[in-house]
């Protein structure tokens, strides 16, 4: 790996100094039942199960990532079939209901970023205001997607901008206002490559976002508007869901039920280790903070069920598996929550 780490930039493997220290005991994994009541199931680092809480609202997700996000003590989570948003407060020693968030469209993926929640529905994307621990239940903007055919999938922040998937062939853009509130149409992203085949997850850092192209079996790197590099996944199907880990990217492939690690600097998009670990079923997220990765993978049936895998990632991208949940639940989402991000 050093050959890769020679190119990097010295202030990016400073930050991944703290990402690579020892985890802190508090820790919280966090994903949604997303059933028809659904809730939010949390976690230790070890797969124990520490609260259970109902969204008040529906699930019904599915080829979407980021049904969950968190920031600064604050957990989004969305309710598909209730087309509504819950907010959770961290307080104490567990998560309580702070409001329930009308969505313009059913919503499949969230962000925070700029003062702001963002919410990804099936035809809109729209931003709402944050205030402390308030967020506003009405939007300062509505913008309608580039095909909104129900395709979407993930919604990422980028320095002005917002970057969204739609599944329908399309990566597309969305400028955000001073405020940081959405406004003016989505612009198709330049430079897609001609093969291009259901782009699914997504994951963001500074002004560049990398993105799936799942059924290609490809990676791409999109940067003001344009994707500027794309490498393949190799013996790896369809890699769909991403995570950034200081210089290192991992995405989890579906069909393949594996999760591969890439190098990622400047233009370069390197596939260091095709299978870094593998899976129990086909993933459908991915996420990490506080030295761990977790992964949720997908649900066929009630007796197959769905898995929460959290594995410790070390400063040379290993993973190391430290919890399997298992439930009959259809996971939707997942985020890894430190004790620094919480009231």
């Amino acid at each position: 790996m050093n050959k890769f780490l020679s190119f990097g930039i010295p202030a990016l493997l400073m930050g991944a100094a703290a990402v690579w220290g020892q985890p802190n005991a508090a820790t919280l994994v966090v994903t949604a039942s997303n059933a028809s009541a659904n809730q939010l199931l949390v976690y230790n680092t070890a797969g124990q199960a520490v609260q259970t809480i109902s969204t008040q609202g529906q699930g019904g997700a599915s080829g979407n990532a980021g049904g969950i996000a968190a920031q600064s003590g604050l957990i989004a989570v969305v309710n598909f079939g209730s087309k509504n948003v819950t907010l959770f407060q961290h307080v104490g020693n567990g998560f309580q209901v702070r409001q329930l968030i009308p969505a313009a469209s059913s919503p499949l993926s969230v962000a925070f970023g700029h003062g702001h929640l963002y919410i990804l529905g099936t035809t809109k994307v729209e931003s709402h205001q944050i205030f402390g621990v308030f967020i506003s239940s009405s939007p300062d903007g509505v913008v309608p997607l580039k095909v909104a055919d129900g395709s979407a999938a993930q919604v990422g922040v980028v320095q002005n901008q917002l970057i969204i998937t739609e599944k329908s062939n399309v990566i597309e853009t969305v400028n955000l206002m001073n405020s940081g509130a959405v406004g003016g149409m989505p612009t198709l992203v330049a430079n897609i490559p001609a093969n291009v085949n259901t782009p699914f997850g997504l994951v963001t850092r500074g002004d560049d976002a990398y993105v799936t192209i799942a059924h290609a079996d490809e990676i791409s790197l999109v940067r003001n508007d344009t994707v500027l590099t794309v490498t393949p996944s190799g013996t790896q199907h369809a890699p769909c869901w991403l995570t950034l880990v200081g210089p290192f990217l991992f995405s989890s492939n579906s069909p393949s039920m594996t999760v591969s690690r890439y190098a990622v600097y400047g233009q370069k998009i390197v596939q260091d280790a095709a299978v870094a670990a593998s899976l129990q079923g086909a993933p459908t997220d991915i996420a990490s903070g506080e030295g761990f990765v977790a992964v949720v993978d997908g649900f066929t049936s009630p007796t197959a069920g769905s898995h929460l895998t959290i594995f410790a990632v070390d400063e040379d991208g290993v993973l190391t598996s430290k919890g399997v949940v298992t439930t009959t639940a259809p996971l939707n989402g997942v985020a890894i929550i430190g004790a620094g991000d919480r009231f």
